[in-house]
């Protein structure tokens, strides 16, 4: 009986998903989105423990710096970049901020007008 040489890998082959491509995360990648996701957790603990900042700095750091390890995620642990291969995922992941945006304006909006109108003033 004779054996052929089969690949290893031939479901990723065959679907245009093998490894290696340029897409694709390397060690170097996972290490510095972690690096940076570390230091942007750090420094908001830091300084809500230290409590030597005003609660409006620490407010306005602890968001924004929350926004930047959304990206630092999105960049280095999902990938998302501007790629033409990445295209629909960019769609997907930016449908999925519209319906976000929408179902939380929506709850608040709902909840200002019930306060407004059914509490006692």
């Amino acid at each position: 009986m004779e054996q052929t040489n089969v690949s290893s890998n031939v479901h990723a082959d065959a679907h245009g998903h093998a490894a290696g491509g340029a897409g694709h995360a390397t060690v170097k990648g996972y290490l510095i989105g972690f690096v940076l996701a570390v230091i942007l957790t750090v420094i908001p603990f830091k300084m809500v423990m230290g409590g030597g900042f005003s609660h409006g700095t620490v407010l306005v750091t602890v968001m924004a710096l929350a926004v930047v390890q959304i990206v630092v995620h999105l960049i280095y642990f999902l990938h998302l970049d501007g790629s033409s291969s990445q295209r629909w995922n960019v769609m997907a992941f930016l449908f999925t901020l519209l319906i976000l945006a929408i179902v939380i304006v929506g709850s608040l909006w709902v909840m200002h007008n019930m306060n407004a109108n059914m509490m006692m003033h």
